[in-house]
């Protein structure tokens, strides 16, 4: 019985670097496509989501396609998942059924800030880029989400925890995620974009518990975000 906490940590070590820290001012760098490297987020779920709201920047200069955020159950794989279609697309899928919102071509390559919202409700989706919000659209009315999630940065999993396809892996890097089990309000929208704090989150970037896998680094910001 003594051996059984280091003989954990050995496991723990071989499956990837484990932390939970506060990552203000720092970014997850992705820095090449790959079937393997990603992040896996601790998400304490005790019960169906029905609402949330999930927010995050990234810098990439990909132009195919990528997933960003991945939230797979063991009846769909794409039960949430943040993923850009094509350089000025973004999807949301919720139960597998996608929304799609087309935006305006970047002049330049630059930092985006993104929000995505869903309630069951009504299944209203909301969609605010760089604080700007899009009308919202509907989708999977209803519809209950599993707690007993794989959730994963940087790939799409086609299979509950893996399935990465390398031609669909997020190269570049990631900051400033959170999630909370509600839509949040246009004024806390503002907040969480200001770098503002507010509470209840399911993910929170300044308490985040995590584990890397492979080739993915935590390093300060080169610039400034916006």
């Amino acid at each position: 019985m003594v051996l059984l906490p280091s003989f954990l940590l050995i496991l723990a070590c071989l499956s990837g670097s484990f932390s939970q820290r506060d990552l203000q001012k720092k970014v997850l760098v992705f820095p090449a496509s790959s079937n393997s490297a990603a992040v896996v987020l601790n998400v304490p779920l005790q019960q169906p989501l029905t609402k949330f709201t999930i927010c995050l920047s990234y810098y990439s200069l990909l132009s195919r396609a990528c997933g960003i955020f991945s939230y797979a159950t063991r009846s769909s794989d794409n039960d949430i998942l943040i993923y850009k279609p094509k350089s000025n697309q973004y999807s949301l899928h919720v139960g597998g059924t996608a929304i799609i919102y087309t935006v305006p071509e970047k002049q330049k390559p630059s930092w985006e800030h993104i929000c995505m919202s869903w309630d069951s409700s009504n299944g209203l989706v909301g969609f605010w880029l760089n604080g700007q919000p899009f009308p919202r659209l509907s989708v999977k009315r209803g519809y209950s989400i599993s707690h007993e999630a794989s959730v994963i940065l940087g790939q799409d999993q086609d299979s509950f925890g893996g399935g990465f396809d390398v031609n669909q892996s997020f190269v570049g890097e990631i900051s400033d995620v959170n999630m909370w089990p509600r839509v949040l309000t246009p004024d806390e929208m503002g907040l969480v974009r200001k770098d503002g704090a507010l509470s209840d989150h399911l993910v929170n970037w300044r308490s985040l518990d995590y584990t890397i896998k492979n080739e993915v680094f935590v390093e300060g910001f080169l610039s400034q975000m916006y």
